[in-house]
């Protein structure tokens, strides 16, 4: 970095130039070995939600627009490994995947190497830290035009307690100023290479943080801590592992939203859609709304064409129709479901069986039959879950475990079905309006209702959205309100409707 060289006895103090970076680069450092997790190969190859945790972690810098590079230090033997998940998964900002040291220090050593004498910001990350969000991204490479360095840290939930070597209590510090670190840390790229010059000449020099390299060796630096989250958790002990799972499980995508009319048509004119559910509901207004872009559309159910999802030659069927009038099918919808509420133990083998083949064998089948489809045009299919997957219900066990098995089911198919280019997501919206919830539930004030027109909206950004392997929450607006449903005629108790507008929240 230059400076102003203003010389003479009433000059100014000198000031730093301004911080103009060359570039933001993310290293992602994964050189661990996973010993602690007992395992055979290195952690951060270890699969989570579908995919290898390092995957993950990389998809975040990925889609971040204040990275423009990301440099990759592998665990030694496993520079190949890294390199195949990078170039399978697409991430076009890895520029480098190189082999890490043998220590903390020497790894950080080859990432500055690897990033280049030009001034940069640096974001040290750990790979095994998969959950990380994009504000923490954003407010790291912020932070950097008026701070040389940048921690990321949590408040302590725990008092934090100081012992001896008898492992004897010597000080309990206040906890409102304790913090728990967690990454990235960043770094103004001479800042970080000054603090390893001069710890160069310490010969008891170890480095476990890189801001405890600035702190120590440029003492008057100051390090700008951000607020990290609860969710960016290592992925270190076994436990971890279940954690990490069932918050990717838990993660709500939202797909990006097209500004005006003319945006969609172009997206959709000429798309071939199929939408097992289409005629009442959610399934009903995806239908409308789909057309008005110009998509050819067909709704199928039991009521209006006979098809019963859970029959593989019904499916087949509807498949086959919509390929021979359109030559194609980009997108698979499948809305139908029933709800009968009751204890689990008074439910006759009739009713259970229903709602079993109806929820779940339906799906499955109507996924088996549409790959073949969907892999012609890369394609996608959209299933609908219920705010219920995350914690059974009483009185409807059997709708709740269907709805958790559509989400596993999401999340398997899409990694399984990524090699062939199709992809597969879920909506999981609140409370809706539609006929199937009031036979079910009776008539609720329509301001604590989703309006199914909006679950449908939301529908169509995913289907045109790039996501994969995503339970995508839709929400109700403050103030909205739900348009008004028509009821229709069904067996009672039974309907067939959007699956994932019945859940009672």
């Amino acid at each position: 970095m230059t400076q102003d060289q203003t010389t003479g006895p009433d000059a100014a103090p000198e000031t730093p130039a301004p911080w103009r970076p060359s570039r933001t680069v993310a290293v992602v450092l994964a050189g661990g070995t996973g010993t602690r997790l007992g395992l055979g190969i290195p952690k951060q190859l270890l699969k989570i939600a579908g995919k290898p945790i390092i995957e993950h972690t990389l998809a975040v810098f990925e889609a971040a627009p204040e990275i423009d590079e990301i440099i990759v230090l592998m665990a030694t033997g496993h520079v190949e490994d890294a390199r195949q998940i990078v170039e399978k998964a697409g991430l076009r900002k890895v520029t480098k995947v190189i082999e890490g040291g043998d220590t903390r220090n020497a790894t950080t050593r080859i990432a500055l190497d690897a990033v280049g004498p030009a001034d940069c910001n640096i974001l040290f990350h750990d790979a095994v830290r998969p959950l990380l969000s994009g504000r923490i991204v954003r407010e790291c490479v912020n932070a950097l035009w008026t701070y040389a360095a940048v921690d990321v840290a949590i408040p302590s939930a725990d008092t934090i307690i100081q012992l001896d070597e008898n492992d004897c209590i010597t000080d309990i510090p206040v906890r409102s100023r304790l913090r728990r670190g967690q990454t990235p840390q960043a770094f103004r790229s001479p800042t970080i290479r000054e603090a390893y010059r001069i710890a160069e000449g310490d010969p008891a020099f170890a480095a476990t943080d890189d801001c405890g390299v600035v702190l120590r060796y440029l003492p008057g630096t100051p390090i700008k801590v951000i607020d990290g989250s609860d969710e960016n958790i290592k992925v270190t002990h076994p436990v971890d592992v279940h954690l990490a799972d069932k918050l990717f499980q838990l993660a709500a995508a939202q797909a990006p939203r097209l500004t005006d009319h003319r945006s969609y048509s172009e997206e959709l004119t000429g798309r071939t859609i199929v939408v097992f559910g289409g005629s009442y509901g959610i399934g009903h207004e995806l239908t409308e709304l789909a057309r008005r872009y110009g998509a050819q559309v067909f709704p199928v159910s039991r009521s209006t064409t006979g098809t019963h999802v859970e029959r593989a030659e019904d499916v087949e069927a509807a498949l086959k129709a919509a390929f021979e009038a359109t030559g194609r099918i980009d997108h698979v919808v499948v809305t139908a479901g029933i709800l009968e509420k009751g204890a689990l133990a008074e439910m006759d083998e009739a009713t259970m069986d229903r709602l079993l083949q109806v929820n779940f064998v339906g799906p499955v089948t109507i996924a088996r039959q549409s790959l073949p489809y969907l892999q012609q045009t890369k394609g996608q299919l959209l299933l609908y879950t219920s705010s219920s997957y995350t914690r059974g219900r009483a009185r409807y066990a059997l709708y709740s475990a269907t709805k958790a098995a559509l989400v596993n089911l999401t999340q398997a198919l899409a990694d399984e079905w990524a090699e062939v280019g199709v992809r597969v997501n879920c909506i999981n919206p609140e409370r809706t309006a539609t006929p199937m919830r009031t036979r079910a539930f009776g008539e609720e004030p329509e301001h604590t209702l989703l309006a199914a027109e909006a679950v449908a909206q939301s529908s169509l950004d995913v289907l045109i959205s790039d996501l994969t392997g995503q339970v995508i929450d839709v929400r109700r607006a403050p103030g909205d309100g739900p348009t008004p449903t028509v009821p229709t005629q069904a067996s009672p108790g039974l309907l067939e409707a959007p699956a994932g507008a019945t859940s009672a929240n």
